[in-house]
């Protein structure tokens, strides 16, 4: 939560590249041994449980957590059997630097989220709304519409985390109302990331790589032509969706939440962190979780000076709940960012952990080899390319692009943007697709699931078609 962008291009870097060649020439003998056929089995049921998680209520880290561990151990034992070598060893160790960067920048936007929830900005965001009388629908465009113009800046995981967190405090008691909004989120999240180099981990790959344009460099506007097909892949679900939605209005509230202090200041540390790391990644050339991690000691300095001036005696005494609704908080408690830290959706970056590691082993065995051999050699760019966009609502965006870009298809730049948009959009078809889906069903807790999003599958799947087809038309020159 794919996924706020962060540097996952790690395979892409010139060092990476070479030793993703060496892990696949390494491994590919392996695609056809007990080995591999087990590590696929063990994958396969792991995604089965995830799926299931409403039902056997089973919390999706431990199923993917543990695949990973079997397929590692398995590939970790043929390998001293055959090689006597490391090469796994430090194929393993390449992808959890993978995970570290996407793990620590959720872990910020996670945190500043609870911050925000812990200073009443989400409660008192909902009071001035009902206030106003907002009907359902007109909350789930403002919302849809809100979340898509954001999701190009702040990226698309950050966005979907705080519209989340909005979604939630409106309504929460609306499992129609809340279910609906937060498939609407994903939808705009992914959608609105796809046109901008800074929107989504995966057009961030893209955008870093040598691979087209006269410069060998995809050039920054150049993402700008995917705007109408991106906009295009929500407006379409979100109409049909739009006539689902349950009359009325938001109930009024008599009491007036005021925001503790601080929360402004909050908001505008959590938008600087957002330029922070676009600054690290954009301008230095560094992964972007660092520019986050840096963010983070702002709020940890702001909270620093928060406890230092904290007098209880000049705050009534009130109760906050943070965004799962799970968690009390006394407003004459100091503030405490190391418990915002603590409260993070834990549950969401293990699973990120072992779905990364998944799949990063299922390339070490050589299946990304024939899967390329498949797409881009047999079925073209195209087919190949919208194919790509279905898989990543299987195994997520962000390794569905790495695996793309360890491929290195010869591709025009029509081509490789098309392959941007639906790894992009096509993260929406599930809500294990992306970074965002994944993030926002933990911060649900149960309101938004697998299941209530697949409901809705065929509709974002018709929006998924009309784009790609749009974009071949509206692009024809680039291809």
């Amino acid at each position: 939560m794919k996924r706020l962008t962060v540097s996952v291009a790690l395979f892409c870097a010139s060092p990476g590249m070479a030793l993703a060649e060496h892990m696949s020439a390494s491994g590919y003998s392996m695609s056809t041994h007990w080995v591999g056929f087990l590590s696929l089995t063990v994958f396969a049921i792991a995604l089965i449980a995830v799926t299931l998680e409403e039902f056997i209520e089973l919390r999706k880290s431990k199923p993917m957590l543990f695949a990973a561990g079997i397929i590692w151990g398995l590939i970790g034992w043929y390998s001293h059997q055959n090689t006597g070598g490391h090469h796994a060893e430090l194929a393993l160790r390449h992808s959890l630097l993978q995970y570290a960067e996407l793990m620590l920048f959720i872990l910020v936007v996670m945190t500043y989220i609870n911050a925000l929830a812990e200073r009443r900005v989400f409660l008192a965001l909902r009071t001035w709304v009902a206030n106003r009388r907002y009907s359902y629908k007109h909350l789930f465009w403002t919302i849809g519409l809100t979340t898509f113009f954001l999701s190009p800046f702040l990226d698309n995981l950050s966005t979907a985390l705080l519209m989340g967190a909005v979604v939630l405090n409106l309504e929460r008691d609306n499992h129609k109302f809340v279910t609906l909004n937060c498939i609407n989120v994903v939808m705009a999240s992914n959608a609105g990331g796809a046109f901008s180099p800074f929107g989504d981990i995966t057009t961030l790959m893209v955008w870093q790589q040598d691979i087209v344009s006269t410069n060998g460099r995809v050039d920054f506007f150049s993402f700008f032509n995917l705007f109408l097909p991106a906009l295009v892949s929500y407006l379409i679900p979100a109409a049909i969706m739009h006539l689902a939605l349950p009359l009325g209005h938001l109930a009024s509230s008599q009491e007036q939440i005021r925001m503790r202090r601080g929360a402004k200041r909050i908001i505008g540390l959590f938008l600087l962190t957002i330029a922070t790391a676009v600054l690290f990644q954009g301008q230095l050339f560094l992964p972007a979780a660092i520019g986050m991690m840096t963010g983070l000691s702002y709020l940890q300095f702001f909270g620093y000076f928060l406890k230092k001036t904290h007098i209880p005696s000049q705050e009534k005494i009130t109760t906050t709940e943070s965004p799962d609704f799970s968690v009390v908080v006394e407003s004459r408690q100091p503030f405490d960012v190391f418990l915002r830290v603590a409260r993070s959706e834990w549950d969401t970056l293990l699973f990120l952990c072992g779905v990364i590691l998944c799949v990063s082993g299922l390339g070490y065995l050589g299946y990304l080899t024939l899967a390329s051999e498949l797409l881009y050699i047999q079925w073209g760019a195209t087919a190949a390319n919208i194919s790509i966009g279905v898989a990543s609502s299987i195994l997520e965006n962000i390794p569905t692009m790495t695996m793309v870009l360890n491929m290195r298809p010869d591709m025009s730049l029509g081509q490789w943007l098309l392959v941007t948009l639906t790894a992009g959009i096509g993260g929406s078809l599930l809500s294990i697709g992306s970074a965002a889906g994944v993030a926002l069903m933990g911060q649900a807790q149960g309101r938004y699931t697998f299941f209530s999003h697949l409901r809705w599958t065929p509709v974002i799947a018709l929006g998924f078609i009309v784009s790609v087809v749009l974009h071949i038309w509206l692009n024809a020159s680039l291809f």
